[in-house]
């Protein structure tokens, strides 16, 4: 089942095949916080500070307008690649830096869903909680949703990498990033805590 992907403004659009998504889950990590924070984009975080994100084998992913306004930041040299439209500057996905990892975290927000079609396939929004330690408010986590999230999710990339699924849009065929990411200053990190 494809479903729209998209930024704020709509100058970057796409799809996402929805049955390919590992799992659902809502991160609390202060690096998640930093990445909106960064952008000017606190919107999509809820009221402790979470992000909620769909893990994707990244090939089921296409960007079908508005490439060009794909781009990218790290937050540490050696940080996830987190993906936004600078046109309106809002995030997108987050990656490992390694394309042989089959992984892309889409934001929630990106996808533009009918109400309730992401809970019937993936599970109401909070069930899987990451980093909810870090949470500026109390979240509820179960340590066997985490697991069962977590599960699904290495499960997803393990299948992906075993059938040798490395197409995305975030790299280019030699693996490296089709934009280079802007790393932020020690500096600038520290800011946004």
């Amino acid at each position: 089942m494809a479903v729209s992907f998209r930024c704020r403004c709509g100058g970057l659009r796409g799809e996402v095949d929805i049955e390919r998504a590992y799992a659902r889950a809502t991160c609390y990590c202060t690096d998640c916080r930093a990445f909106a924070r960064v952008l000017g984009a606190e919107a999509v975080l809820d009221a402790a500070g979470g992000t909620d994100i769909v893990p994707i084998v990244p090939a089921a992913l296409h960007i079908r307008s508005g490439l060009g306004h794909l781009a990218c930041l790290s937050l540490t040299e050696a940080g996830l690649l987190r993906w936004y439209a600078d046109c309106c500057r809002m995030p997108l996905a987050n990656t490992p830096r390694s394309a042989s990892v089959a992984y892309a975290g889409v934001l929630s927000d990106a996808l533009d869903v009918a109400p309730g079609a992401l809970e019937a396939r993936l599970g109401a929004r909070g069930r899987t909680v990451i980093n909810a330690k870090s949470a500026t408010s109390p979240v509820k986590s179960t340590p066997l949703t985490l697991a069962i999230g977590g599960l699904r999710i290495a499960l997803g990339v393990t299948r992906a990498r075993l059938r040798g699924e490395r197409d995305s849009v975030f790299f280019d065929a030699q693996g490296q990033p089709v934009r280079e990411p802007r790393v932020l200053s020690k500096d600038e990190r520290a800011a946004l805590d």
